[in-house]
């Protein structure tokens, strides 16, 4: 197995001032303004300066007034409280942003790193993840399955959560682990692992992409599953009831094509009842470290999963030939007519409307904005 990325990532040029990162900042922390909005804004207006410039007027054309982006005190205290601390801000674009991150089609523009093996973010990755209230016997399984992997050459992505992260972060240090945090990269949750954070930070590396200090709150941490599978060549799912993170996490990796691996359990265990069905439904039944790699080498092609090695490469700004203007209130009434609260794929969505990307992007961006329309991993669209 080598250290090929997933795929080639879209080319995309990183700030190349002190300026210019500080207006991504802004701009990437500026109010509703998350990885997909950045970007489009970034391909609209060219450089975060001139989208920062725009904001307001936007905002202002979808009813939103006052709006006013991320003030840079703001911006340049957590650039400064980051360097104090020693960690390191990665910009999308540049040589040591992880590849496999960069080749999604929503990558975060920015990523907190800290910690002294960055070496880490380039290669080879699997999640391990699964129950906060696991067993003994999961949590041994956990420790046998990231011990092997790493022996052979695989970094272990988890979350530093309670139980099967925690045992799986533990057995893979001097191998190598990554730990994807749901707050800022340097608020160690739960508190008692802030030992097993430190010990991460001196042999692998602690990774976020929200604002340095952050606390974590509920609606962080299925941010924070996308990363841990964006990082990895695949999910493997140790335990896991019915609704928990870990099947999100398993979801966002099947988004992202990757494979998804699960141990099964007994069947009247609810801590197993997450992982039985994930097998039932398809993914690679794991009973040991030989049975993730066999996946694992039957599923990468040069390092690209066997899923989308014939995908054309994702193209970060599309351009489509304009169409004829659409009355902007009538359009806002079609696309929000044509949303629920089931999320939908945009390109579902266009087919819908009939009509390019290019009339509905501003819409969208507009109802965005305005907190009517809510875009959530994977490409897909709700309605607030």
């Amino acid at each position: 197995m080598d250290g090929n990325t997933l795929s080639s990532p879209t080319p995309f040029t990183p700030p190349t001032t002190e300026e210019d990162r500080l207006s991504w900042l802004r701009l990437i922390r500026s109010h509703r303004v998350g990885a997909t909005t950045f970007l489009r804004l970034m391909g609209e207006h060219g450089t975060a300066g001139a989208a920062l410039d725009a904001l307001p007027a936007i905002a202002r054309h979808a009813g939103v007034d006052g709006y006013s982006p991320c003030p840079a005190d703001i911006a340049r205290r957590e650039l400064e409280a980051g360097r104090r601390k020693g960690a390191r801000l990665l910009c999308l674009g540049e040589a040591d942003y992880p590849a496999a991150l960069a080749a999604l089609s929503d990558p975060p523009p920015v990523l907190w790193v800290q910690g002294r093996n960055a070496a880490l973010l380039h290669r080879p990755a699997i999640a391990l993840v699964g129950a906060r209230n696991a067993s003994s016997l999961g949590l041994r399984m956990a420790r046998k399955l990231a011990e092997g992997l790493g022996h052979h050459g695989l970094v272990v992505v988890s979350g530093l959560a309670r139980g099967i992260d925690t045992a799986a972060h533990g057995a893979a240090l001097r191998t190598g682990t990554l730990a994807v945090m749901a707050g800022g990269v340097d608020v160690i949750y739960p508190p008692e692992n802030a030992a097993l954070a430190a010990a991460i930070a001196d042999q692998g590396l602690r990774v976020s992409e929200q604002p340095f200090g952050l606390q974590p709150q509920a609606r962080h941490f299925p941010r924070r599953n996308r990363l841990i599978s964006g990082l990895s060549r695949a999910v493997l799912v140790v335990e896991a009831g019915e609704g928990s993170g870990s099947l999100i996490t398993a979801q966002d990796a099947l988004d992202q094509g990757r494979e998804v691996l699960a141990v099964p359990g007994h069947p009247l265990d609810a801590r197993a009842a997450g992982c039985n069905r994930l097998i039932r439904d398809g993914a690679r039944l794991v009973r040991d470290v030989a049975d993730a790699l066999e996946t694992l080498n039957e599923g990468m092609i040069g390092g690209v999963t066997a899923a989308t090695a014939d995908s054309p490469p994702v193209q970060a700004f599309p351009h489509e030939p304009a169409s004829q203007p659409v009355d902007t209130l009538t359009l806002h009434k079609r696309i929000l007519d044509c949303l629920g609260a089931a999320p939908v794929a945009e390109d579902q969505l266009l087919r819908d409307l009939g009509l390019p990307a290019a009339a509905v992007a501003p819409a969208l961006l507009f109802l965005e904005l305005d907190g009517r329309v809510q875009r959530q991993p994977g490409g897909l669209l709700a309605r607030a």
